[in-house]
């Protein structure tokens, strides 16, 4: 119980942009990864859709089942590709209060 409170007075984290350089650069090297992945999501959900619609039409259940599921997998991959900052500070947030 000694040593708990100890270390609670000497570690700390505080995250902050001006902490090391370069953070500029690298925060804008993150944006365009993002903006990369949401086109890639767009190809994979016009391809899938693409494929998902003449597999239906021409009754190949093999087609239409991996054109469904590309479909689904850009839009979850736009759904955490969109959602990832909020859900990596909800859960720092939620670490700080522990």
């Amino acid at each position: 119980m000694l040593s708990l409170r100890i270390l609670q007075g000497v570690v700390n984290l505080n995250p902050t942009q001006s902490g090391l350089p370069g953070t500029s650069q690298l925060q804008s090297l993150i944006n365009g990864v993002a903006f990369w992945g949401l086109l890639a999501a767009l190809a994979g959900l016009i391809i899938g859709a693409g494929t998902w619609a003449l597999g239906a039409h021409s009754n190949n259940y093999q087609h239409s089942a991996t054109g469904r599921r590309a479909v689904l997998v850009s839009i979850a991959a736009v759904l955490i590709i969109g959602a990832a900052p909020a859900i990596l500070n909800f859960f720092f947030k939620t670490g700080e209060g522990f």
